[in-house]
């Protein structure tokens, strides 16, 4: 390790001489980018992360001032992935860079993925509110890609991270307009169900107890997908409409347990059916004060 770290500051020395002496101006920055290049690598042999990316940004301001943009946000992305161990904040500052290098040369699929990447960043930090703003980047040039299926994955973090932070309208409409997309392709038509699914239990967080907004929202996907009533999804639907209509905590959690003895809900689903618990729970215990 140490052997490589020794390496990797011997290139660097010799990079900034080349760049700190005269020549011809296109070679010394050509011949500096070669020894940062390999002052990079060396630093990530040695997992000496923070180094090796401060070389990969040295590398790119080398690319830069030989007008190579498409190196240069090579040589970001590269910094980085070095960063991503270590700092997140650095990270994100370098794909920035890189996107904004990616976008200016056309390289649109590039941009998205490194978008996408920030993100899942962002997210990783529990920082859903900017985690949603790349996602809703990314997934725009995905789209623009006509790459349908990773635009739809980031549309979907945004759904789920939407109703996470109560904007459950926003969830609501994602969900359904990917469940329409679905419909139309074999592949994904299998999924269609469990869209409506989080659609609907958006639909029962932002209802507050409105049964009539619930039960609207499920004759729609029933016509936009006629064999969505005979699935498990709308029967747990329409028993916890019927539980809220009743306002039965007790038939609420048996609607839900008997769902998830045979289809295990995730924690996303399990958190929102909670608030959708208590509130109704609320409820109760306000009607007995007042009888």
């Amino acid at each position: 390790m140490a052997d490589q770290v020794a390496r990797a500051e011997e290139f660097e020395k010799k990079a900034e001489k080349k760049l700190s002496g005269w020549g011809v101006f296109g070679s010394k920055y050509e011949d500096a980018a070669e020894f940062f290049d390999k002052a990079a690598n060396c630093y990530k042999l040695a997992k000496s992360w923070d180094q090796a990316g401060s070389a990969y940004v040295k590398l790119a301001s080398c690319h830069l001032k030989l007008d190579s943009k498409h190196e240069a946000a090579g040589a970001y992305a590269d910094a980085a992935h070095c960063y991503k161990k270590t700092n997140t904040k650095e990270s994100i500052s370098c794909l920035e860079q890189s996107i904004n290098l990616f976008l200016e040369i056309g390289r649109l699929n590039m941009s998205a993925r490194y978008y996408k990447e920030i993100a899942e960043l962002y997210e990783g930090e529990q920082n859903f509110e900017q985690s949603i703003v790349y996602y809703e980047r990314a997934a725009d040039l995905f789209q623009s890609e006509e790459v349908t299926t990773t635009a739809n994955q980031c549309r979907q973090k945004i759904a789920q991270f939407s109703a996470q932070l109560e904007q459950y309208q926003k969830a609501i409409e994602i969900y359904e307009d990917i469940a329409r997309q679905s419909l139309n392709n074999n592949l994904l038509k299998y999924g269609v169900k469990g869209h409506l699914l989080n659609a609907g239990i958006c639909q029962l967080c932002k209802g507050k107890g409105d049964v009539v907004a619930i039960n609207n929202a499920l004759e729609r996907y029933q016509d936009l997908d006629p064999t969505f009533s005979g699935t498990r999804e709308y029967k747990l639907l329409a028993a916890l409409a019927d539980a809220i209509d009743q306002e039965d905590v007790a038939k609420f959690t048996d609607a839900v347990k008997e769902f998830d003895s045979m289809t295990q809900l995730d924690a996303w689903k399990t958190t929102l059916l909670l608030r959708v618990k208590e509130a109704l729970k609320a409820k109760e215990l306000e009607e007995d004060d007042l009888t």
